[in-house]
């Protein structure tokens, strides 16, 4: 198969629909034609040829609201006579925007399967950048409109599902096809522990509390630091605290400088590290083993990798009630799920540190139900690839239709010219 991935963002930019990317591509590229098609940074240049599969990239524009640019493939004449030449055999869209228009486009003038994957709750990213419902409503049918004429859409979890169906109006429900990652889990155990805690003056016998991603208001990280303020005071009332602990912020993003200020506000410096990005697998690996919880407050993530990749080395989660990205958690079992309150979110953390034999149990269970490796989850996806392939070739191609957008898009190219 030939296939082309669209999407809005890509390395050095990192997310976790990059690293779906990524993996899907870098293992589908072993046998068959891979291609991602993805844009270019003002004033960066980045090496794609490290990459087993091919980059093609368009420019962008810098966005003042968001952490990133926005590629204008539509723009970028040499993108378009690059994207033109390709023969692919299914497109697979990975945002509703400009990239992800890009492959619909070409799609349905090649008359080729297009899938898309819904990664995200987009309705939450445009009401912070927008302030007119009217604006608001008209964007999100034009995105549920680029959903509606793909030829199957993916949702990352079954409430991502439900939400794209129920609450933003897709004619289908999606299919689900989750995430996974490829991390193993840590073989020496106490070497990890041992390497984080020479690297952060930790005692073997201090509770690590992790947080893995974007340091950025979306993944409510200022909820954690509140959470932890009243884990102190619950600490403090005890005659000998029940344990002692060091939360770690792993990641990078536009307000570390707002986090470690609200830290420093409430007096928890000592308690709080902000380690910065960490891009070394192995070495991430390591903070994952030797966490013993991971907190993950946030409301905006539809299903989070790095909570997989927390349940690789057997640490289990704490989330917010009502999250997209707990939907397959379950409660007491697998994973633990608080109020939205940092006092309740508190005493989750103090319930799990104390209540041993529990703590055990779900770590357990949290390793053998939500680790997924990303072979299995690819392997799923190219099997669908070939059906939906074999199924569009039986479909009668409507050849007036394939003029009237190869002349559509000459037009658009001449314009552009002039």
């Amino acid at each position: 198969m030939k296939i082309g991935f669209f999407i809005d963002t890509f390395f050095p930019m990192i997310d976790g629909v990059v690293m779906v990317v990524d993996n899907y591509a870098r293992r589908l590229s072993k046998n068959h034609e891979v291609t991602v098609f993805c844009p270019e940074y003002p004033g960066t240049v980045y090496d794609d040829s490290g990459f087993p599969y091919k980059v093609i990239r368009c420019q962008s524009a810098k966005v003042p609201f968001l952490d990133y640019s926005l590629p204008v493939p539509d723009l970028d004449l040499k993108f378009t006579a690059q994207l033109l030449k390709y023969d692919l055999d299914l497109v697979h869209i990975h945002s509703p925007f400009s990239m992800g228009q890009s492959g619909l486009r070409y799609a349905l003038a090649h008359h080729v399967p297009a899938v898309a994957t819904m990664h995200s709750q987009y309705r939450q990213d445009i009401e912070k950048a927008l302030r007119s419902k009217t604006l608001i409503d008209d964007l999100m049918a034009e995105l549920i409109g680029l959903y509606d004429k793909c030829d199957e859409c993916w949702a990352v979890s079954g409430e991502i599902a439900r939400l794209f169906y129920e609450d933003y109006g897709c004619k289908t429900l999606p299919s689900v096809m989750g995430n996974a990652t490829e991390m193993l889990p840590v073989k020496d155990v106490d070497a990890a522990r041992q390497s984080i805690d020479k690297k952060h003056g930790l005692k073997p016998d201090q509770k690590v509390f992790l947080f893995v991603g974007r340091i950025n208001t979306l993944k409510n990280i200022f909820f954690i630091v509140d959470a932890l303020q009243q884990l102190n005071i619950k600490l403090a009332a005890e005659e000998k605290p029940a344990f002692y602990y060091r939360m770690l912020f792993v990641g990078s993003g536009k307000e570390e400088e707002d986090l470690k200020s609200y830290v420093t506000e409430r007096g928890i410096d000592e308690q709080i590290t902000l380690c910065g990005r960490v891009t070394d697998r192995s070495e991430l690996e390591n903070y994952y083993a030797r966490a013993d919880l991971f907190l993950f407050p946030s409301l905006y993530d539809a299903s989070s990798i790095v909570q997989i990749e927390a349940a690789a080395q057997k640490t289990p989660t704490i989330f917010l009630r009502g999250a997209a990205t707990a939907s397959n958690i379950k409660e007491g079992h697998n994973g633990y799920i608080s109020e939205n309150d940092p006092v309740a979110f508190a005493d989750m953390i103090y319930s799990a540190m104390t209540e041993e034999d529990t703590y055990r149990a779900i770590s357990d269970a949290a390793y053998n139900e939500l680790y997924v490796q990303w072979d299995d989850v690819v392997s799923r996806a190219e099997k669908r690839y070939l059906e939906l392939i074999e199924k569009k070739k039986s479909e009668p191609v409507n050849e007036d239709n394939l003029l009237k957008k190869i002349v559509e898009k000459v037009k658009d190219l001449e314009q552009s010219i002039k």
